[in-house]
Order: C-alpha cells, then sequence, then structure tokens
C-alpha cells in the first residue's frame, strides 16, 4: 500500500484513543457507536475507524484483525505499530527510514503530490502520520515480507530473479526489494527490468 487518504482532524486525541484501543476488550465490529462508549463523540473522531482499517487493525466490515489484538498486548504494542506504519505508508520509508519532525515539510509535500490535494489536507494526513509515528517503534517492528510475484508462466523472469537473489548473497547483505511490474505479456519488457535492476543496483 503506498500511501492512504485517511486523515483525522483530532490527530491530538489519537494518542489517547489507542490507549482505549491497547487496554479494553476487542468488540466484535468496531462502530460509530463504540467509538462513542470510549468516549469520542466529536464528528472529528469518525475518522478514526477508516484509520484503523487503513492500518490493518480492522477489516472491512470492522471486524478486529489479528493486529489489533496483537496491539493490545502492552510488550508489543510499539512494534505492532511500526509494522502497521510502514506496510500502511510503505511510500514515506522512500524518502526516509526513521521520519521524524525535520522531514515534515518533504512528507506534506509528498501527500500533497501523490494524492493531488490542497495544502490544509496534506497538512492534516502529515499530522495524523506523526500522531501515528509517536505510537510506534520501527526499530522494534517486524521487516515487511516481500510480496512474491507469479512469474510461471515467464520462466526467463524466474531465472532473471534467481540470479539477482544469488548475487546479492554473494556479496553477504540482505535487501529486501519491492519490484511493481507492469501489466503486460512481452517477457522482453520484464527481461529488460531485471537486466537494469542487476546492472544498477548489484554491478
Amino acid at each position: 500500500m503506498p500511501l492512504p487518504t485517511t486523515y483525522t482532524l483530532a490527530s491530538g486525541a489519537v494518542s489517547s484513543f489507542f490507549d482505549k484501543i491497547r487496554d479494553g476488550q476487542a468488540p466484535d465490529k468496531f462502530t460509530n457507536q463504540i467509538l462513542k462508549d470510549l468516549g469520542f463523540k466529536s464528528n472529528n473522531h469518525r475518522a478514526f475507524i477508516p484509520i484503523l482499517k487503513a492500518l490493518g487493525f480492522l477489516s472491512a466490515d470492522g471486524s478486529p484483525t489479528q493486529r489489533y489484538h496483537d496491539y493490545r498486548n502492552h510488550s508489543k504494542s510499539k512494534s505492532v505499530m511500526g509494522e502497521a506504519l510502514q506496510d500502511t505508508y510503505s511510500d514515506l520509508f522512500l524518502i526516509t527510514a526513521n521520519p521524524s519532525l525535520k522531514d515534515k515539510d518533504s512528507i506534506t509535500g509528498k501527500f500533497k503530490s501523490f494524492h493531488n490535494t490542497n495544502d490544509n489536507v496534506a497538512k492534516q494526513m502529515t499530522n495524523t502520520f506523526f500522531a501515528l509515528l509517536n505510537l510506534a517503534d520501527l526499530k522494534g517492528s517486524k521487516p515487511r515480507t516481500e510480496k512474491s510475484v507469479d512469474v510461471t508462466s515467464t520462466p526467463k523472469i524466474e531465472n532473471k530473479k534467481a540470479e539477482i537473489k544469488k548475487d546479492l548473497s554473494s556479496l553477504g547483505l540482505h535487501y529486501n526489494i519491492q519490484i511493481h511490474l507492469p501489466a503486460t505479456k512481452d517477457v522482453e519488457v520484464y527481461n529488460a527490468i531485471f537486466k537494469s535492476i542487476k546492472e544498477h543496483l548489484i554491478e
């Protein structure tokens, strides 16, 4: 997931909201009524539910996921949030692996350009991200798993991929490279992509 569109105008209440999530029982379905029962009754607080969905804490129908339940473990909550942020805001971590306030302008610019939105909305998206970042431990989070690409119909691509992994291991280094391949049946397009990766990232 590159960048979500979800944000809240009540970013100052994000910390206390996730405290409630961590300390309370998980409901069968997280609804606006549950939100009110937790003490978050403002219309601005309603955005907390789509934020939970974007972070992978809730499924599409509002049911708590395993990530939600893992967050309720006090010893793991910060690392769980770190993992959620790295998954949900993956494009921001291409700017810097450890975002801080000095990166705020560049992150706001990223939101603005990516979503083609105005300055105010981009700032609110940034404020929401940093409010969540305050609850996260990026170093303690699990590394994101690389999504596999189905290349069963193109054996040449599989060979190139295996060759790249072999060359990387010979250097004694480990990289997590995610490649977004274009939708095409032309094998030469894929061959060119992997050839470029080998030349520029390895050799």
